[in-house]
């Protein structure tokens, strides 16, 4: 079978352990980083029996679908979201797979950030390698006040990290994530607003959704302290169009720390969070770690060798099988 996987903008997947799974199959992985038309990607994936997505770099819609007769198969690394229309998918007998999350590498990213963003590390990093010794003065994390909006497994894992750095942890979300982060001793927030106003650091961790979509407004950012640090390492779609630097620049919060843009992967050198001398910028790289690529594809490769073998699995859409 032909498998295409694109947006392997590193190129490292054939790199990976788990590629080897795919050695009875003829496989094609694509470099490019600019996005396609949809034209562009017709005739990419003309010759496709199976796609590997590499999670939500290419949107696949039923105009897309349409130009694809011979997919049979489109195999998702982790969960599936709005980059994929299911029912179009469904409607013209393509199966769909998903595999499983891991929070462990974004969890460290988003501590990461923090350490650097609260100890100043690369101003001073960049001093030193310009000949100045010592430029700035950081902050400790010990004694703020970590605000957790969405208390999944990220959320928990950045609770767990803040008790060994002696960080109070103050979360906010639904009944259910309240109520174990009370269970697992830490405070819940009276209100929304409490939380913005009370945290020191807040670190956004909710899955993008309708519900999620700029969620977190300008009005929201404005409570913030003035030397509080904002964290996202989930989706910049949770906060509202141009609000983050609108409020960075009235000065609440005083910090970010950011590693999603509306824009991936194509970010315009020019960008204003770039620039900005308070902001501090990732490439998207909570989502890039060896383990986590392992576990990714490894899950979608097993799907996809089950799905050619006669005994799919893990399938989003049971009732497209067999239809192609």
């Amino acid at each position: 079978m032909h498998i295409v996987i694109p947006d392997d903008y590193q190129n490292v997947i054939r790199t990976l352990d788990c590629f080897s799974r795919l050695a009875a199959h003829h496989v094609t992985v694509l470099h490019d980083r600019q996005p396609a038309s949809l034209e562009e990607l017709a005739i990419r994936f003309a010759d496709a029996d199976a796609l590997v997505l590499t999670r939500e770099r290419t949107r696949i819609d039923a105009a897309l679908l349409d130009r694809l007769p011979k997919l049979k198969l489109i195999s998702q690394t982790g969960k599936l979201a709005g980059h994929l229309d299911l029912a179009a998918c469904t409607a013209r007998g393509i199966v769909v797979t998903e595999g499983r999350g891991s929070p462990v590498a974004p969890a460290e990213l988003a501590w990461a950030l923090m350490l650097n963003a609260r100890r100043q590390l690369v101003a001073a990093l960049q001093g030193f390698r310009q000949g100045q010794w010592q430029v700035n003065l950081g902050s400790a994390l010990a004694g703020q006040v970590l605000g957790i909006w969405g208390y999944g497994k990220i959320g928990q894992r950045l609770a767990r990290y803040a008790q060994a750095f002696d960080m109070p942890v103050l979360v906010w979300g639904s009944d259910s994530s309240r109520a174990a982060a009370a269970a697992d001793g830490h405070r819940a927030a009276a209100s929304r607003e409490a939380l913005f106003a009370e945290a020191d650091i807040l670190s956004l961790n909710l899955r993008l959704a309708q519900s999620t979509r700029y969620i977190v407004t300008l009005d929201d950012l404005a409570r913030m302290k003035t030397d509080a640090l904002l964290v996202n390492v989930s989706r910049a779609e949770l906060i509202a169009p141009g609000a983050l630097l609108q409020a960075l620049q009235a000065g609440r919060p005083g910090y970010a720390a950011v590693d999603v843009y509306e824009d991936e992967p194509v970010l315009d050198p020019a960008h204003p969070l770039l620039n900005h001398p308070r902001v501090l910028c990732s490439p998207h790289l909570g989502y890039v770690e060896k383990n986590g690529y392992e576990l990714y594809f490894g899950d979608a490769f097993d799907n996809l060798v089950a799905f050619f073998a006669g005994a799919p699995k893990n399938v989003a859409n049971p009732e497209a099988v067999g239809q192609r």
